[in-house]
């Protein structure tokens, strides 16, 4: 089984950023626990701060890979392009946050990309991933 991991903007900062938020560890460091404890799934990554380079990544995989987790961050209250991507692609994708958007501010309650996910994820720190690749693998 083949599992993109797809991070957008400021996820590269993790243990860096807000670590009141989004924690003290790096997204490398969880990476390896998470490849290690599911060994017998490919785990791939792709992270950018730039909206097109996300939106190239999954059409890329979109047909081929078995499933996608997508923290799109900031882009996901605002890009309806990475929504209508979504919807284009074959693989199923969920969504993923590591807060819970809900309790921040109000902008943060709306995603322009949930309506085209097979589900969401989010509040619970970087397991937020785990869960996701779990909901994956059962299918």
């Amino acid at each position: 089984m083949r599992i993109q991991i797809i991070n957008g903007p400021n996820i590269n900062l993790l243990g860096k950023r807000e670590p009141s938020i989004y924690g003290s560890v790096t997204f490398e460091d969880f990476l390896a626990e998470l490849r290690t404890h599911y060994a017998d799934v490919q785990i791939d990554y792709f992270q950018s701060n730039i909206e097109g380079e996300l939106i190239d990544k999954m059409q890329q995989v979109g047909f081929e890979a078995d499933g996608i987790i997508l923290n799109a961050g900031a882009y996901t209250h605002t890009s309806i392009a990475l929504q209508d991507c979504i919807r284009a692609i074959k693989t199923p994708v969920v969504e993923v946050h590591i807060s819970n958007v809900h309790a921040r501010e109000e902008f943060r309650h709306k995603s322009m990309i949930s309506c085209a996910c097979k589900g969401v994820i989010l509040g619970f720190g970087l397991n937020s991933y785990r869960l996701a690749l779990e909901a994956l693998l059962e299918g």
